[in-house]
């Protein structure tokens, strides 16, 4: 009797085990076979990309949807086992996959036709025979039809980030054995949805960019120059604007001026702001070239608006774009050398200031003292600009647009470039985009935005480098914090002797700083500052406010200690470090409880978990 039970024991086992390798062992080879295949195509497809050629993109999605098939067609085999949690898991993530491999689809289609007017090289191309203008009015007026499937594109991505959505990360281990596993289903699933979110946060952006370029009606914006090396709280000093107006594509400027000009266009300017009476350095009325006194920039727009309402030379604006000057050498390094008055400009560092020539000759031709009147000698800023706009669009498409997409995108990204709309609908999309220079709300984590301005310090930011450290540690039941900052100038003084017509770039730096942090947060010691530290409340945040002196070959620290409010979560530690326009690439460290959770640089608003 007992051999009977033991037999048909080990019969059950036999066909457990047979139907598990058929059914389950089986079709998970095959399965991970079709998923490294598919993958390879992946990689491939990024390759692809760099060399621009729109026939080899189209071949390559061709492929990755074949394999796609094949790898869909093979996880359809384990679906019967979808009443397991973790198969059911697998189930959304393989049909999210199947969205996006559509929607990549459809992207490629809508593009393809007008692939050369956003650089892609084809087998046939017209764009390049026509004179730069009509380049730009025949791209405008070509959008609208690229944009046709952005709503069928914007289904599928939904529906892709529906499924990763379902998926629960919690019900997987820590690790299995020294292999992190939720954590990084975590990142996966948070990359994915920040992605989709973000084409979301785009779309209406997309859809209003014919508008926003003039097609049916002009549009007029106010570009704005910030000179980052005088840094001021939304990137620089307000040293040249331009006004220009584009319709169907057709562009025309119609003023390019230092911004002094537009100041003497006010009869009359009020009294500064506190600000300015306690920091600046013999100002006591106040100008549209110190008007950008808050981080967030649509404070600083408001600012600005209140003074340019009363100039004689105002025109109404639909939008204000704001540069710095790595925005201009970011153009030179693509677009090669180029000549504006009779002055060559270019990217090549120039010993003089150990800085890109192009900084070097603006500040020399614009703030030497001379024996003579320089008429509009901050224009020449508006010049250089406009020279290198009809040099991108004079230049081959599929040569140079691409490299000058991905540089404009990042210097969004790094807040080089400001943008603001009159438009509500266009604004909100920027904003979410967070291209708008807000400062930003943030719930449950901690927050920090250090924001520096040069009051009347010559260009010294041009020689001074910055490096921060935030330092959270839990006491009791509350999180203190430390943040240190530390300016280093190691070059020597300018000659500033007017008589002498020395060119004054590295002075002095006299500067205002303040700390945004979480609101509630309670100052406990400021260290460093060499005025009377002020505490209040603004944009949704607490600030700590200060002044320093930081002297050429020296050094300076401010370093401040709070307690955060009771409202920020100590087990699930987060911070958000928003970056101030205008700087490039800061020192950051990042630590809590002594732990380091970010060594690197800040070029860019940074969340850290």
């Amino acid at each position: 009797m007992k051999k009977k039970i033991i037999l048909a024991v080990l019969a059950v086992v036999v066909v457990l085990a047979g139907a598990a390798y058929l059914k389950v062992y089986r079709p998970y080879v095959r399965i991970r076979a079709k998923g490294v295949a598919l993958m390879a195509a992946v990689q491939e497809f990024k390759t692809v990309l760099k060399k621009n050629n729109i026939d080899l993109v189209n071949r390559q999605v061709d492929v990755i949807g074949q394999r796609y098939g094949d790898f869909q067609k093979e996880a359809q085999s384990v679906y019967w086992l979808s009443f397991i949690p973790y198969v059911n898991d697998f189930k959304n993530g393989v049909i999210a996959g199947d969205y996006l491999v559509k929607a990549v689809k459809e992207s490629v289609v809508a593009i393809t036709p007008y692939a050369d007017l956003i650089g892609f090289k084809k087998g046939e191309v017209s764009f390049v025979d026509k004179s730069a203008e009509d380049r730009l009015q025949t791209a405008i007026l070509t959008l609208d039809k690229v944009l046709q499937k952005i709503d069928v594109i914007s289904a599928d991505i939904k529906a892709a980030e529906d499924r990763i959505n379902a998926i629960d990360v919690n019900r997987y281990p820590e690790k299995i054995g020294n292999v992190a596993v939720r954590s990084r289903l975590e990142n996966m699933k948070e990359q994915f949805v920040g992605m989709a979110t973000l084409f979301v946060d785009a779309k209406p952006l997309l859809k209003k960019l014919p508008e926003i370029f003039g097609k049916n009606k002009e549009k007029t914006y106010l570009v704005l120059f910030q000179n980052d090396k005088e840094e001021r709280a939304t990137g620089g000093f307000l040293t040249a604007y331009a006004l220009f107006r584009i319709k169907d594509g057709k562009m025309r400027v119609e003023r390019s001026k230092d911004i002094y000009s537009l100041d003497d266009s006010i009869a009359s300017h009020p009294v500064a702001p506190q600000e300015i009476l306690t920091y600046h350095k013999g100002v006591s009325r106040f100008y549209i070239r110190d008007s950008n006194l808050s981080p967030d920039f649509v404070q600083s727009v408001k600012l600005f608006n209140s003074l340019y309402d009363k100039s004689s030379v105002k025109e109404d604006y639909d939008g204000i774009i704001a540069l710095d000057t790595k925005v201009l050498v970011d153009m030179l390094k693509i677009f090669g050398d180029t000549e504006v008055r009779g002055v060559r400009f270019s990217a090549d560092i120039d010993k003089r200031c150990n800085c890109p020539q192009v900084i070097y000759t603006l500040l020399d031709e614009i703030d030497r003292p001379v024996g003579y009147i320089k008429e509009d000698r901050k224009g020449i800023l508006g010049d250089l600009m406009y020279s290198l706009f009809y040099k991108a669009i004079g230049f081959s498409p599929s040569k140079y647009w691409g490299a000058l997409v991905q540089t404009m995108f990042q210097n969004l990204e790094e807040k080089h470039i400001l943008l603001y709309f009159v438009d509500s609908q266009i604004q909100q999309s920027i904003e979410k985009l967070n291209y708008a220079g807000r400062i930003r709300p943030y719930t449950g984590g901690d927050y920090l935005h250090i924001n520096n301005v040069n009051f009347a310090g010559a260009k010294s930011n041009l020689f001074v480098s910055q490096a921060i450290e935030s330092n959270a540690k839990t006491v009791g039941n509350a999180i203190e914090k430390e943040v240190t900052i530390e300016f280093r100038n190691p070059y020597p003084a300018s000659d500033c002797n007017l008589e002498r017509g020395g060119l004054c770039l590295n002075a002095p730096l006299r500067n205002w700083i303040r700390f945004y942090v979480p609101q509630g947060s309670q100052l406990i010691d400021f260290k460093g500052s060499e005025m009377k530290v002020a505490t209040y409340n603004e944009l949704g945040k607490t600030v700590f406010s200060g002044f320093l002196m930081v002297y050429p070959q020296g050094t300076a620290k401010v370093v401040v200690r709070y307690r955060l409010p009771a409202s920020i979560d100590a087990q699930h530690y987060r911070i958000l470090i928003q970056k101030q326009p205008g700087t490039d690439a800061d020192k950051l460290k990042v630590k809590f409880n002594d732990k380091t959770m970010y060594d690197g640089v800040l070029d860019k608003d940074k969340e850290i978990k």
